[in-house]
Order: structure tokens, then sequence, then C-alpha cells
């Protein structure tokens, strides 16, 4: 019996598997980007129970074709645009693939040397890319959610006094309530991490925005300011450049002023937005963050990397390497000038995930990502000039990247409209073509259109806008009735 599948069986199957992949890339618009399934529908095609001998690569891979492609949402497909990660580049789905079959675990120099000693690299070609100052060293994570939790933990590990790695939180009535502060527009990864590194939601401050979804700079300065008479001690402070729901910018720079005042730990969340950084006209919205003590982004989101892939860029990464670092005695090694990436946080087995960013960089160059960046900014303001031709629509924030914030203006009251432009998303999902998404702005239910996939053109936004304007005159019809 053979340990593995054998060879005469996994050639050919890996020859399928890259037609499969190159046919789904090229004809993945002819989809919906919605599976039109009801739920129960996939797995009322799985067996309920696992098959007890092997089956045939090739049977696997019919099932594969016909039960799982066509029944997910397509976030390759050019109508996709709904959230941020948008688009998985055949460069970086060489990348991937690759990493799957030399199947490394890169948690310590020696059990990967080029997984290291890449991921230092590819951060390092990131951070001038970005223009960033060459203090900063960047590692891979997942998700922006864990290099946002990551860094709340250094944050917390700095604190004078506290020595909460050795001593914990619990039962520890000498220490003062820990504060995060932070936009009411920012991402919901800043509360999980209070969650987990037991600060707690009631310590996370959710500052007012002003009229461009911004976090109001004055009102930071009087929480912070109330919570120090209060005896609490404000700790760190998450700006945003690029929010979840509109993309709008914090004043990083008076907000980083106020933190090396304050004494407080200043990391900014530009998980979609960072990678615009790449583009110097675009630099200047980010003005500040050079400044900060750590700054994530995503190249899963829009640097056209396949999912997943968080860079997080610390000032002073052995701050995070105090609060992480536990070395066993079954992984010392004698290497000395090392990075062990395991240092760096909870992990212990790493990814490669920096062949995928590596393979990106070199086949687009920076010019390329720069050009296709630009591209999507541009195909925004368009669309946005769309909308503003229509008396019934309007735009809702300001577009300083690529994502559209709008509302139907139809109905005599707040709650009628928001009732009519979900019953509009809906309809325009359902259509197939396109996938929008939405939002609370100010209370109101807002549409939401990301541009971000490498195949998107401007037919596909003025197909998109054409179904938005379709939808919406056939709801008023049917209302008139």
């Amino acid at each position: 019996m053979s340990r593995d599948v054998s060879d005469s069986e996994l050639r050919p199957a890996l020859h399928r598997v890259a037609d499969m992949i190159a046919d789904d890339l090229q004809d993945v618009g002819q989809y919906p980007v919605m599976p039109r399934v009801r739920p129960g529908e996939v797995a009322s095609m799985l067996p309920g129970s696992p098959p007890s001998e092997g089956e045939s690569l090739n049977r696997i891979l019919d099932d594969y074709a016909r039960i799982i492609e066509p029944n997910i949402t397509h976030w390759n497909h050019p109508g996709f645009l709904g959230y941020f990660s948008i688009t998985g580049s055949g460069p970086g789905i060489l990348g991937e693939a690759l990493s799957a079959a030399l199947n490394v675990n890169a948690m310590l120099w020696r059990t990967s040397p080029a997984a290291t000693e890449l991921e230092e690299r590819v951060c390092d070609w990131l951070r001038q890319m970005l223009g960033l100052p060459e203090v900063f060293r960047g590692h891979i994570n997942d998700t922006a959610s864990i290099s946002t939790m990551l860094a709340l933990a250094a944050a917390r590990h700095v604190q004078p006094g506290l020595e909460v790695r050795e001593l914990g939180l619990a039962g520890r009535p000498d220490i003062p309530e820990l504060v995060v502060y932070t936009s009411d527009q920012a991402h919901s990864s800043c509360d999980k991490a209070a969650m987990t590194l037991g600060l707690g939601l009631r310590q996370v401050r959710r500052i007012e925005s002003d009229e461009q979804f911004r976090m109001r700079f004055e009102s930071l300065v009087e929480a912070v300011e109330a919570d120090r008479r209060a005896g609490r001690r404000p700790m760190a402070v998450v700006a945003t450049a690029g929010t979840t729901s509109t993309t709008s910018v914090d004043p990083i720079d008076r907000i980083a002023e106020l933190c090396h005042r304050e004494g407080l730990w200043l990391h900014v969340d530009a998980a979609y937005a960072g990678s615009a950084a790449i583009c110097p006209e675009l630099r200047d919205l980010f003005c500040g963050w050079e400044r900060a003590d750590s700054i994530v982004f995503n190249p899963h989101k829009w640097l056209f990397t396949p999912f997943d892939c968080s860079v997080l860029l610390m000032r002073d990464v052995d701050r995070l390497k105090s609060a992480f670092s536990l070395v066993p005695d079954y992984l010392k090694t004698d290497e000395e000038d090392v990075t062990n990436l395991m240092d760096l946080g909870v992990q212990l087995g790493r990814r490669f995930r920096s062949l995928k960013l590596w393979m990106v960089i070199r086949a687009f160059g920076v010019e390329g990502l720069r050009d296709r960046i630009r591209e999507h900014c541009r195909m925004a303001q368009d669309l946005a000039s769309l909308i503003d031709e229509e008396s019934d629509f309007e735009v809702v924030a300001p577009v300083p990247f690529s994502v559209v914030c709008f509302r139907w203006l139809a109905g005599d009251s707040p709650e009628q409209q928001d009732h009519r432009n979900e019953a509009l998303l809906n309809e325009i999902n359902a259509q197939g073509p396109v996938f929008l998404s939405s939002t609370k702005l100010d209370g109101r239910t807002t549409l939401r259109t990301a541009i971000g996939n490498l195949k998107t053109t401007d037919q596909h936004i003025q197909d998109a806008w054409q179904i938005v304007r379709s939808a919406a005159d056939r709801l008023a019809a049917d209302q008139l009735r």
C-alpha cells in the first residue's frame, strides 16, 4: 500500500488542477457573484459520513467542480464590489500553491531559513514602498484582527509597573483600568482585542466622528483627560487610515502628537487603505503614521495577494518580542543574530505567507501595482460622478480611495428610506452580475461599493450602476401600483 497518492495519479491531477484554476480565473465572470443556493443545499450534496476506502483524485475533483466551485461567493469576480479582500492574482496563487507543496513551518529560522529571511526582506520592501522610516520592521500574520491584538498586547506590556506578562490581570486591585481609544467608525477588531487581552469592552472609548467620519480630535483629548481624572490609565489610541465603512482617514498627525505628549501607544489600522500609500500622490493622506508605534495593512485587501496576508510593522520590534517570546527546551537552537518568527506573537506555527507576496510584487513591479491602485481610485471617482448626476441618489461620504457610499432617496421618512435601501440592495444582489454591501452611517442604511478587483473595468462599473438604477426604477414602480 502506498503511503501517499502515487505519482502516476498525482501528477495528472496537479495538471488538471492547474487548468481548473486557470479556467476559473478566466471564466469567473460567467458565474453569478453570489450562488443561487439556499441554506443547507450544499450540505445535502455531501455524504453524511466519510468514505471508508480512498477515492480517486479525479472523482474528488469532479465533485469539486460540481458541488464547490459553483456554490461559493466568487470574491475574484470582476463584479464583486462588496468587501475589501478582492483579488487573488495569478502570481499570488502560484506562490500559495508552492507554499502548500513545501509545507514548511517558519517558527524558527532553523525550521525554514528561506521563509524567515524572505519574510523579513519582503516586509522591508513594503516599508520602502510605503515611504516609512527604516526603523520599522515587519512580519506577517493572518488578518488585521490578529495584528491589532498583538500591537495592543505590546502596548499593554510596556506599561510601567504592571508586569502583566508574569503576574496577569486577574485578582489584581493594584492595576488601574487600561483604556484604548478609537473612532466610532473603527473596525470591531479593536473591541475583540480588548476582550481577548482582558481589558474589557468597557475600556474601549469609541470617540465620535465628524461629518466626514473621521475621529474628532478634540473629543479624543477630552476623553483622555477625563479618564486620567477618574484614575484610569490611558494606554493606546487606534487611529484608522481607511475606515471599513467609508475609508475615511483619522487626523493621524494630531493624534500622534497627543500620543507623544501623553505617553500613549499609537497603532494605525491601515488594513485596507495602506496599500494606497505606495502611490506618492496619495501619501499625504497618511501624514503622521510614520510616528506610530505600530501599523497594520493587509496586502490581501488591495495588493492582489490571496487571502490571508496581514503585515504588522513595528517601530521597535523588541517590544513585541519581549511581550511574547517564550522558548521551551525543545525549540532552543544555537544560531545567533537570527529572527525566530515564533517570538513575535501567539502563534508557534507560521505559514510561508511571504512567498506569494514576493511573487506578486515581482510580477507586477511597484509601478504596475501603483497603476492598478490609481485606476481603481479613478473608477471610484467616476462612479461617484454618475451618482451625483441622479436627483434621487446621493453620495454620503468622501471618496478618498476606491469605495463609494451612497443612498437612494426614496421614501418620506428616514425609516422608509432605510427600508427601501435594504430592498434595493437585495434586488441588486439577487440579479447575479454584481455584489454590493451595506453599512450604517449616522444610523442610516447606506449602500457601499468597493472597487479593487484586477479584472474590474469601466464597463463593469457602468453596468453595475445601470443595475442599481434599473432596480430602483422597478421598486419605485412597484410602490406606485
